[in-house]
C-alpha cells in the first residue's frame, strides 16, 4: 500500500479525501471551534505530513480559535514586514480589493524563506471571497524534486542558494502605514534540495519569490538553473488547486510546498486571516 492508503487505515476521528496522488487532501469530520483531543490532533498531523497540504471546509472560528490551532503545531511566527491586527501580532491580513497593488502570494513561493527559520506551516481561513476566482495552488516539493533525473539530483545535493527578501519588502506597505526605512530585511542562505525534519522525504527548496542566487556559480550559470528549476516547479503535475468558500481552511507545509495565490478577481474582494507556525533551520 501507498503511505497515505497506511495512513488512512488507522484514521478513526477523521475523513481524509485526498485531492491528487502527489498533494493535498480535505479533512472532514472534525470540527475546529472545539478543543481538540490528543487522537483527533494526531490524526491532522499525521494527514498533514502524508499530504502536505490539508484542507477543511466550514469551520467558523474567531481569531483565538484559529491561534490555539496553530500553537499545538508549535510557536507562531510574526512576519518580518507585513502590518497585523492591533492586539495580535502573529496575525497576518489577507486583503485584495478594488484598491489593491499587488496581492500576496501572486507568484510561487514558500512562506518568508529569507528567514534563517523559515516558517514549518501556514493556515490560512478565507471569511470573504470573489464570486468567482481567487484558488490557491499548491506544488509538491517532493515530486518536484523526485522527477529530475539522478544525475541532476546528485549534482543539486551540495548547493546552497540564497533566500533575499529586500526586493519583495521594500515599500510594499507603504499603503497601508508602514514606514521601513533604515529598516534591514532577512536574507539568509539554505540548502537547494532541503531535507523534511519529520517525514526525512527530501524536495527541492528554491522558489521565484524568495531565491536570488545559487552559491558557487557563475551569475549566468545560477541564473539558468534557477529558471530551469522555477519553471520545473510550475509543471502541473505536481500541484493540486483548491476553489475556496467561505470559512475554508488551508493548512500548507512550508517545508515540502510552494504555493500561488491568482488574482483573478479585481477588482473583487478576497479576505482572510493567516497565523503561521515558526520552523528550524533547513538541512
Amino acid at each position: 500500500m501507498t503511505q497515505a492508503a497506511v495512513a488512512a487505515a488507522d484514521y478513526q476521528r477523521i475523513e481524509v479525501r485526498p485531492l491528487t496522488p502527489s498533494i493535498g487532501a480535505e479533512i472532514h469530520s472534525v470540527d475546529l471551534t472545539q478543543p481538540l483531543d490528543e487522537q483527533t490532533f494526531q490524526e491532522i498531523h499525521a494527514a498533514f505530513l502524508a499530504h502536505q497540504v490539508i484542507f477543511f471546509r466550514d469551520q467558523q472560528i474567531d481569531i483565538e480559535q484559529h491561534k490555539a490551532f496553530g500553537r499545538m503545531f508549535g510557536e507562531l511566527h510574526i512576519h518580518p514586514a507585513a502590518p497585523s491586527p492591533e492586539g495580535h501580532p502573529e496575525i497576518l491580513v489577507i486583503h485584495a480589493d478594488e484598491k489593491s497593488k499587488f496581492v500576496a502570494g501572486n507568484t510561487w513561493h514558500s512562506d518568508v524563506s529569507c528567514d534563517a527559520e523559515p516558517p514549518l506551516g501556514s493556515i490560512l481561513h478565507m471569511h470573504t471571497l470573489p464570486s468567482s476566482g481567487g484558488d490557491t495552488m499548491f506544488a509538491s516539493m517532493y515530486a518536484a524534486y523526485e522527477a529530475l533525473s539522478e544525475t541532476m539530483r546528485k549534482f543539486l545535493s551540495g548547493l546552497t542558494a540564497v533566500h533575499g527578501s529586500e526586493h519583495v519588502y521594500r515599500g510594499r506597505y507603504k499603503d497601508f502605514g508602514v514606514e521601513d526605512a533604515g529598516k534591514v530585511y532577512p536574507k539568509n542562505e539554505h540548502p537547494v534540495v532541503r531535507t523534511h525534519p519529520e517525514s526525512g522525504r527530501k524536495g527541492l527548496y528554491v522558489n521565484s519569490g524568495f531565491t536570488t542566487r545559487i552559491n558557487g556559480l557563475e551569475k549566468s550559470e545560477s541564473r539558468a538553473l534557477l529558471d530551469f528549476l522555477f519553471a520545473h516547479v510550475a509543471q502541473p503535475e505536481f500541484h493540486c488547486r483548491f476553489k475556496w468558500a467561505e470559512n475554508s481552511i488551508a493548512f500548507w507545509d512550508n517545508r515540502c510546498v510552494q504555493h500561488y495565490a491568482l488574482w483573478d478577481y479585481y477588482p473583487q474582494v478576497r479576505h482572510g486571516l493567516r497565523v503561521t507556525v515558526k520552523g528550524s533551520k533547513p538541512v
